[in-house]
């Protein structure tokens, strides 16, 4: 599946960048496109739900599987590194929004201030995608 199919697919898509788009995600009620598309020069599109949701979630909402973000393999591909082609900057961004939620819970914390279940899960939530971000820069999925 080529972007341009892609993203007919999805509400409010728009234009970001070269290769790069953000549009609403259909797996859960968007108010404002958190929904991330990147296109990769080899074929692969990249999705990243900055609301939570999961790849899988959002491409079921649409009717497509992950297999649908790849083009048809050939021996050649086969041979190429598997190292991570997300940029360093976006790595970082989705980084810093992490380091805030851990912030404030811990300054809440240091207030001797209660957090509440959600504020918990959330901030569990966090711990796992900074974990995720150092995954990514040290190339792995």
């Amino acid at each position: 599946m080529d972007v341009d199919s892609l993203l007919s697919r999805l509400d409010r898509a728009r234009q970001t960048g070269p290769q790069r788009w953000l549009a609403c995600c259909p797996a859960h009620e968007d108010r404002s496109p958190s929904l991330s598309v990147r296109a990769l020069d080899d074929g692969r599109i990249l999705l990243h739900d900055f609301g939570g949701c999961h790849v899988d979630e959002v491409l079921s909402a649409i009717g497509l599987t992950v297999s649908d973000l790849f083009p048809p393999r050939d021996n050649e591909h086969r041979h190429q590194s598997r190292a991570s082609r997300i940029p360093a900057s976006d790595v970082l961004a989705a980084v810093a929004v992490e380091i805030n939620v851990v912030y404030i819970v811990a300054s809440d914390l240091g207030r001797r201030r209660a957090i509440n279940d959600e504020d918990f899960a959330r901030l569990g939530q966090a711990v796992s995608r900074l974990q995720a971000a150092v995954g990514v820069a040290n190339g792995y999925r």
